[in-house]
């Protein structure tokens, strides 16, 4: 990193990262939409096969009829960041599981978020986001959590 503003903005789009993971597990749901301009691009195309989904709205409910009532775990490591202005990419390795209920199926997974964030109004935002996966572990069924 070159300067001090790079490195204040290298740490903000850390931050950014791991409230998007906490306020999914925490099920936050105001303040995850809050974290996402509005013409936000998730695309999960490699998971689900869906095309992806333009406009923060859409997929923040595409997100949630998928998990609202899942018990997940998100964790996020060793970042790969590159600042030009008020704009950024990162990827970062990923590790997740989610239990789709008590007795219902689950995943434990690993990959990636390859990710863009802009900087509005002097806050970095994430404005797309494309997972990518290299392993999923499926269980049937789940103990009860």
């Amino acid at each position: 990193m070159t300067d001090f503003a790079e490195m204040r903005d290298w740490r903000a789009i850390c931050e950014l990262k791991a409230r998007y993971c906490r306020f999914m597990d925490t099920k936050d749901w105001d303040r995850y939409r809050a974290l996402f301009t509005e013409d936000y691009e998730l695309d999960v195309s490699q998971e689900s096969g869906i095309p992806p989904i333009k406009g923060r709205d859409a997929a923040i409910e595409a997100v949630l009829s998928h998990i609202r009532h899942a018990v997940t775990a998100h964790q996020v490591h060793n970042p790969e960041i590159t600042i030009d202005g008020d704009e950024a990419h990162g990827i970062w390795a990923l590790q997740d599981r989610v239990i789709f209920g008590p007795g219902g199926p689950s995943i434990s997974g690993f990959g990636h978020y390859h990710e863009r964030y802009v900087r509005q109004d002097g806050q970095w935002k994430i404005a797309s986001l494309r997972l990518t996966r290299l392993h999923i572990d499926v269980a049937p069924t789940s103990a009860a959590s």
